[in-house]
């Protein structure tokens, strides 16, 4: 009796737990598909979701990925690409540590005499790690145009464990656009004769684009050093095109939708 009383006991157990578990998947299911974000972030080329602003600074096309140049901050105002899981599982293209000016510049790029003895590292916006899928993607991330003046301990520190979480997120959701960037406003202190712009702030926005559960997150970090959490640097798209001016998505379709996202921030899709 007592034997039959606990596996009834067990049942019920198993039971509550596999309702509990599905309400949470459901409630969690309905955070992400309340709204038909399979309409809206189906990108399949970078220039589909470049950063819209009034200002008529040089787009340029590189292997691996595209970038808006500035000329007054001498950096990229933004990079963009798409990361795919094979780009990331099947890379084996070395570091060329080959930094060098960009040519595409027409107005020319920093220098390396801008960043010697500067006191900053040589920090990249596209990272190197995530051209791995091609020796010229690679070589071509090392471009000085790609370059922003980076505090040693930001670079080399949480700023690094973004983008590795950046490649490990291209890895589960198979696809991932990632839009990176100085956030040029406010920049007060220049290196070199060329007069590089320190930044202040960096931004990130990644959007998975892969079916089915689409979305998007925005993180801005400070330029210094930080052991906190990389969530405690996440923001709504809103609030980052806020801060920098610029307009995200602007191009795709269904506008009233992707304001409804870029107005959201759900960490734990992503965690």
């Amino acid at each position: 009796m007592k034997k039959k009383t606990l596996i009834i006991v067990l049942m019920i157990t198993v039971c509550i737990t596999i309702y509990l578990v599905s309400r949470r998947n459901n409630n969690s299911l309905m955070t992400r598909i309340s709204y038909p974000v399979n309409l809206v972030l189906k990108i399949e080329n970078p220039e589909e979701a470049y950063p819209f602003d009034n200002n008529k600074d040089t787009v340029i096309r590189h292997t691996g990925y595209d970038l808006k140049y500035n000329e007054e901050y001498e950096q990229a105002a933004w990079v963009i690409y798409i990361l795919t899981r094979k780009e990331v599982l099947s890379g084996n293209a070395e570091r060329t540590e080959n930094f060098r000016p960009d040519t595409s510049v027409v107005t020319g790029s920093a220098a390396l005499k801008d960043y010697a003895g500067s006191g900053y590292d040589r920090g990249h916006l596209a990272p190197a790690a995530d051209m791995k899928w091609s020796l010229s993607a690679m070589s071509e991330s090392f471009l000085l145009s790609n370059i922003s003046p980076q505090v040693p301990g930001f670079n080399r520190g949480v700023w690094s464990r973004l983008e590795s979480k950046v490649r490990d997120w291209a890895v589960e959701n198979d696809s991932v656009l990632v839009i990176t960037g100085p956030v040029l406003k406010g920049i007060t202190k220049f290196i070199g004769e060329n007069r590089v712009g320190v930044p202040q702030y960096y931004f990130k926005v990644i959007a998975d684009i892969s079916a089915p559960d689409y979305k998007a997150i925005a993180f801005i970090l400070e330029n210094r050093s930080s052991r906190a959490d990389l969530f405690s640097f996440a923001v709504t798209v809103d609030s980052l095109e806020n801060l920098t001016g610029y307009n995200f998505f602007s191009s795709l379709p269904d506008q009233d939708v992707i304001e409804k996202m870029e107005s959201m921030l759900v960490t734990s899709d992503w965690k």
